[in-house]
């Protein structure tokens, strides 16, 4: 386990890493960014960089963990990668069931993968599931999420690439809006986050503004801790209401 510095959650379980690039929100992937930097210091796991790798020895990690945790599943992958058995996926969600103290965020770009496996199997209560949403000809993955029995289903707009337009939030209870940060970061204007903002308004879903990224709310680039995380002049950290989600 390891405590994060991602504004959402509280700490991070990667009981797998490694991924491929599928969609325009991968070409700047902070994930195989660091594994790469891993792999140069020599830490364990990370002999072959960014390729997909399941570690059976991080199953329990939550489990030691006493104090109730919100865990980001897999901040170095995607859980529904294609290589992924679901024989190691039942160990994830078993581990997830162990521990109901415990909330687990878990976010997917491979939305196929997501439906087959959830076909004949049922989402624990304690999981928040999401999906990516970068561009608008990726929002077919909400209507698959949709369909899914979460209890809370949520939307990481980040990098936010390009206007969404209209968005359906039906049974969504959160939307996660960010720029994007790093080299080579492309710039978010402001309108786009805006309008998805007064979309949750309107659609009574809460919304979370994460960052602005490398590029400002002035669309100058500076260092993603100088252009902040204000948006409308303030900032936006509204978490999901279960009171909607469980009625």
């Amino acid at each position: 386990m390891k405590q994060s510095k991602i504004e959402w959650t509280e700490a991070t379980w990667n009981p797998s890493i490694g991924c491929d690039k599928i969609s325009a929100g991968c070409k700047h992937c902070y994930a195989e960014v660091m594994a790469k930097r891993l792999q140069a210091m020599k830490s364990p796991d990370y002999e072959n960089a960014f390729k997909f790798k399941i570690i059976p020895d991080r199953l329990e990690t939550p489990l030691r963990v006493k104090k109730p945790t919100k865990f980001f599943v897999n901040s170095m992958s995607d859980l529904f990668h294609e290589e992924m058995p679901f024989e190691f996926l039942d160990k994830v969600f078993e581990t997830i069931r162990k521990s109901p103290r415990h909330t687990y965020q878990i976010l997917t770009k491979r939305e196929k993968v997501l439906e087959s496996y959830f076909q004949n199997r049922t989402v624990p209560d304690n999981v928040w599931l999401g999906v990516t949403v970068e561009i608008k000809s990726k929002k077919n993955r909400i209507d698959v999420l949709r369909d899914v029995d979460a209890k809370i289903r949520f939307l990481s707009v980040e990098p936010l690439l390009e206007s969404l337009g209209k968005i359906d939030l039906t049974d969504i209870h959160w939307v996660i809006v960010g720029g994007e940060s790093g080299h080579g970061a492309r710039p978010m204007k402001p309108e786009w986050a805006i309008d998805i903002q007064e979309q949750c308004d309107e659609q009574d879903v809460s919304f979370f503004f994460k960052q602005w990224g490398a590029w400002g709310e002035d669309g100058q680039r500076r260092s993603k801790k100088a252009n902040g995380r204000f948006l409308l002049g303030k900032e936006w950290n509204e978490e999901p209401s279960f009171e909607i989600a469980f009625a």
